[in-house]
């Protein structure tokens, strides 16, 4: 896609609004995220309840931008790779919102973990999946400032391995739920944790597909790549 400026000034200024906005929204989704699963895993729960509340500022800056993409279609009726632009920007801030959701209730989870139990089996494996998604989000937010879709093509195949990870940590926890019964109360919020992580993965996945789309003007022509099999994993006895 041209990076050319724009003839009309206005709608120029109205798409670097939306960016920022993007932006802002993709750094407060990614320090949710990192906060809420360090707090977990450091054992440290004095951060979790403004993080829970922090919620509200991604959730208004998804409206903001929302009444942004209404006043611009509105006022400046853009067509064709315009309007592409626009309602890109509109899914993607719904995306991040849903990081946000992820984020938030991580750190609910948390709560009752560190009130319960310990998650030190778990620690590396949870930190391992975070640090890989907060990789993707890095690299999908860059790639769509600069509308490039072959690094939102690698950052779709990336989440493969976060799905592996996952499945790998599923099955762990099922088999020590199963081997020590007492940690009944605690490895299902474990189990919970570990699939919203892989949740935003799916997530980054999606406004990975939004960047094609906007770059090339059609989605991705392969099918989404998923290598989660947690669903059909037998519990060893």
């Amino acid at each position: 896609m041209s990076d050319m400026p724009h003839i009309n000034a206005a709608f120029d200024a109205d798409l670097a609004e939306l960016n920022n906005a993007i932006a802002r929204m993709g750094a407060l989704a990614e320090t949710q995220l990192a906060a809420s699963t360090e707090a977990l895993i450091s054992r440290n729960p004095n951060s979790l309840e403004e993080i829970i509340a922090r919620d509200q500022d991604l959730d208004a800056l998804e409206a903001m931008l929302n009444e942004k993409v209404i006043e611009v279609i509105a006022l400046r009726a853009p067509l064709a790779e315009d309007l592409r632009r626009v309602l890109v920007a509109l899914k993607v801030a719904s995306l991040l919102e849903r990081i946000g959701d992820l984020a938030k209730n991580i750190a609910k989870r948390s709560k009752v973990l560190l009130e319960h139990g310990s998650v030190e089996g778990a620690a590396p494996s949870l930190q391992g999946i975070t640090q890989m998604v907060r990789q993707m989000l890095n690299k999908v937010l860059d790639a769509y400032m600069e509308v490039d879709a072959d690094t939102a093509l690698a950052v779709i195949q990336q989440d493969v391995e976060v799905d592996q990870l996952h499945t790998a940590l599923f099955e762990n926890l099922m088999n020590e739920m199963m081997q020590n019964p007492e940690r009944i109360k605690t490895v299902p919020h474990l189990l919970f944790v570990a699939k919203n992580i892989e949740r935003v993965g799916d997530h980054i996945t999606g406004i990975a597909e939004q960047i094609h789309f906007l770059d090339r003007g059609e989605m991705p022509e392969t099918a989404r790549p998923k290598a989660d099999k947690s669903s059909s994993i037998s519990i060893k006895s």
